[in-house]
């Protein structure tokens, strides 16, 4: 056996010296240096939330690996996801057009109908990839569970400025009891911008609203908004690496503020950390590993 032996991780083989190829100081330093972070969020709750976008790209498998990968290190995980290019998507195929006023879906008959069908595609999609476990993979071993289910309550949002949005609602309660005996058990807890009435009536959600109102009645750590783009602020495009939700709300109400593509997930994140979740990230989910990085 000499040092260009490849390391053999199989059952019962011998374990031989990396090749040169390794940076071996700098492989230990980062692990040594990632000990404290692992120390410090074992136990803790994140809620974090990704759009139809990220569901919908050939690279939303590796995002996965991620949580669970944060799983692994006995983080409790709150998963919420959006549908609404597939909700859009749908549409289309039945040559509807999607309808919005303010930025949010005008739920007639035709569209709730395809709410429903996006909600559980979505779902049993990402089911699927998190219950993966083939050897030489990330996912290899994991085990993982999924819990989802009837956690968040609704009502409709009614009509607002002369709109009737229809099945369009918003959130009412979250049952934090329920999603913390599911976390309790070790499962991962998935929830669909979807919610329910006590008589039973189905209700298309904003899914950071539900991500938000979630991470709240948790109290979560942490609540990490996935989003489509860097955070940047006024007409230089500059790129903001931390706020205070002062700073935040003054962003949100300059007319130079934060650009139009983050700004919902800024709102919720300052919702959030003013009503007591510990601290609220924005992500660009396209930058690969960001995640992990943060």
């Amino acid at each position: 056996m000499n040092d260009d032996c490849a390391s053999d991780a199989r059952p019962g083989g011998i374990r031989l010296a990396p090749g040169r190829d390794v940076d071996i100081p700098a492989y230990v330093s980062w692990f040594r240096g990632a000990a404290p972070y692992i120390n410090a969020h074992r136990g803790k709750t994140f809620v974090i939330y990704f759009g139809g976008e990220a569901v919908a790209d050939e690279r939303f498998p590796t995002l996965l690996h991620d949580f669970a990968l944060l799983e692994s290190l006995g983080i409790w995980l709150v998963l919420v996801h959006g549908i609404r290019p597939q909700i859009d998507a749908r549409l289309a195929e039945r040559q509807q057009s999607a309808r919005y006023h303010a930025g949010l879906r005008i739920t007639d008959a035709a569209a709730l109908a395809c709410v429903k069908e996006a909600a559980g595609t979505v779902r049993v999609e990402i089911e699927a990839l998190l219950s993966m476990g083939l050897p030489n993979s990330p996912m290899a071993g994991a085990r993982l569970r999924v819990a989802s289910g009837n956690f968040v309550t609704a009502r409709p949002l009614g009509v607002r400025d002369g709109i009737d949005y229809q099945p369009t609602g918003e959130v009412r309660r979250i049952d934090a009891t329920g999603i913390r005996a599911a976390l309790d058990r070790g499962d991962i807890v998935l929830l669909s911008a979807v919610g329910y009435s006590p008589t039973g009536e189905i209700f298309n959600l904003r899914s950071e609203e539900v991500a938000t109102a979630a991470a709240i009645a948790l109290q979560a750590d942490k609540l990490l908004l996935l989003g489509e783009e860097d955070c940047t602020a006024g007409t230089g495009g500059k790129l903001i690496r931390q706020l205070t939700t002062d700073e935040a709300n003054r962003l949100l109400a300059a007319e130079q503020g934060l650009n139009t593509g983050v700004r919902p997930d800024i709102e919720a994140a300052t919702r959030a950390c003013t009503q007591g979740v510990a601290r609220a990230h924005y992500l660009n989910w396209r930058v690969d590993g960001a995640l992990l990085m943060e």
